[in-house]
């Protein structure tokens, strides 16, 4: 999930070939997405989701590496559940490489649970995990 909206389409910031891999994804969704335009449709999707919860503030705190292609990023966001009927907190770490301005490889660690519970979509991770 991207917390909330810029002027710049998330899938606008990689690479043609760039990755985005999700390594708690919740069943039924992608581990990988590859190539821009991969990640563009995944996100055009997952827009109706995000209508469910109002962003009311977004912080992001970036942290430098060893390795000058590599940051960490915290992204958490804030506002109300419409799902939940309640304010939520939510924090999703990213490990990014960039490479010529672009993004090439994304791992994303978000809490699955959390996301769920804030979408009102408990119901269906619970059916999805009783059938694995």
């Amino acid at each position: 999930m991207v917390a909330g909206e810029s002027t710049i389409p998330f899938a606008d910031l990689f690479a043609e070939d760039g990755v985005m891999e999700y390594r708690f994804a919740p069943p039924g969704f992608p581990t990988e997405l590859v190539g821009r335009e991969a990640i563009r449709a995944h996100f055009a999707k997952a827009g109706r989701h995000r209508e469910v919860l109002e962003i009311e503030q977004v912080d992001l705190i970036v942290r430098q590496t060893d390795d000058p292609e590599v940051i960490v990023t915290e992204i958490t966001h804030k506002g109300w559940s419409k799902a939940a009927k309640d304010h939520y907190t939510f924090t999703a770490l990213g490990v990014v490489r960039v490479r010529d301005g672009m993004i090439v490889h994304y791992d994303d660690y978000m809490n699955p649970i959390a996301m769920a519970r804030l979408l009102g979509r408990t119901d269906e991770l619970v059916a999805a995990l009783s059938t694995q």
